[in-house]
């Protein structure tokens, strides 16, 4: 009997959550599918990001800006390699091979560092908030856009 998939939307037959996890996690799962995965990783790496930059800046004392970089790099490559080898899978190779996938990576990489950085540094006093919710905002904001960057330039399939 088939059903539409609660993941992507798509004909199936009717399958266990085990079925559909693994569902999800294919090409066949298309566009949604790669939404879902990204939100899981991004999920998980923002929660490593934050944390670990909040820690530092707020419990251990690290001033916030080398809180702030701590934090980046060590998430930079944790998301890398999920980016790699769970969100953008696909049935044929990537069109960019590891070296330029880096390259254009730590290149959005650098900006997203940029804009966070410049963020928290202006907008807090100009805006009379604390810094923790102006970087919040900013990493939130950001999610969304890198999406479209790492799906069309970055980990593209041939």
């Amino acid at each position: 009997m088939g059903v539409r998939c609660s993941v992507c939307l798509v004909n199936v037959v009717k399958r266990r959550l085990a079925d559909r996890v693994e569902h999800l996690r294919s090409p066949q799962s298309g566009t949604v599918g790669q939404g879902v995965r990204y939100a899981v990783a991004g999920t998980a790496v923002a929660v490593w990001y934050l944390a670990t930059t909040t820690i530092l800046a707020e419990i251990v004392g690290v001033p916030f800006q080398v809180a702030l970089a701590v934090g980046f790099v060590s998430a930079v490559l944790v998301h890398f390699t999920l980016q790699r080898l769970f969100v953008w899978v696909h049935h044929s190779e990537f069109a960019l091979g590891l070296g330029a996938q880096v390259g254009r990576y730590l290149f959005v990489a650098g900006v997203q560092y940029g804009i966070t950085a410049a963020s928290t540094s202006v907008l807090p006093r100009a805006v009379g908030l604390p810094v923790t919710p102006v970087y919040l905002a900013t990493a939130i904001a950001l999610a969304g856009l890198n999406f479209l960057i790492f799906r069309g330039g970055v980990f593209h399939a041939e």
